[in-house]
């Protein structure tokens, strides 16, 4: 099974990112990948992270301990999550476009409903738009009652994002359950770098 791992990295020390997506790919990427890591991908907000923050998505087969970066960025979040029902491709992504992180909040006893009724709405949902969910994650480790889920969802743009907001009538009921079982959901728009 793969394990990914969602780091949210910044560059506190200038207000773009330049020097910091200098150092992952130059640097970061490559070191993780001696340790077989594989990119999924590198992603800047566009709306909801801040101008010198970024997304970097990596996998493996195995569990990575969260790696040490130069005293110049930090690390604000390190996630291993793993797959529920997507992703089956683990290469990395390539198509331009929005890549939306939704961040769910949910009682860790209701993740697999969750995946079940997503992987149901899906077959409407992505009908109906220019649009493909990449992935649906939840937290690797979920000892604990409440755990975090990740849903990444690309769109052509953010035209097609807005006009998905009108789900087909038969994705509308099964994303309203859905809804009902998260406790908080936060939308994130990137872009893949």
């Amino acid at each position: 099974m793969q394990i990914y791992q969602v780091s949210l990295l910044k560059d506190p020390n200038n207000p773009g990112l330049n020097k910091l997506l200098e150092y992952v790919r130059g640097t970061l990427i490559p070191d993780l990948e001696k340790d077989d890591m594989l990119e999924y991908g590198v992603f800047q907000g566009l709306f909801g992270l801040a101008s010198n923050e970024l997304y970097l998505v990596m996998s493996s087969q195995r569990s990575v301990s969260q790696r040490n970066i130069d005293g110049e960025f930090q690390v604000k979040e390190c996630i291993d999550l793993v797959p529920t029902i997507r992703p089956t491709d683990h290469t990395r992504r390539t198509r331009e476009g929005i890549y939306v992180f939704r961040w769910f909040d949910v009682m860790n006893k209701d993740v697999e409903e969750i995946a079940e009724l997503s992987a149901k709405a899906w077959l409407t949902f992505e009908e109906g738009f220019d649009t493909e969910v990449q992935c649906l994650f939840a937290e690797q480790n979920r000892e604990s009652a409440q755990g975090k889920m990740l849903l990444i969802t690309w769109y052509q743009d953010l035209s097609v994002w807005q006009e998905s907001r009108q789900f087909p009538a038969e994705a509308r009921e099964i994303f309203m359950r859905r809804h009902q079982l998260t406790l908080q959901a936060k939308p994130i728009a990137t872009r893949l770098l």
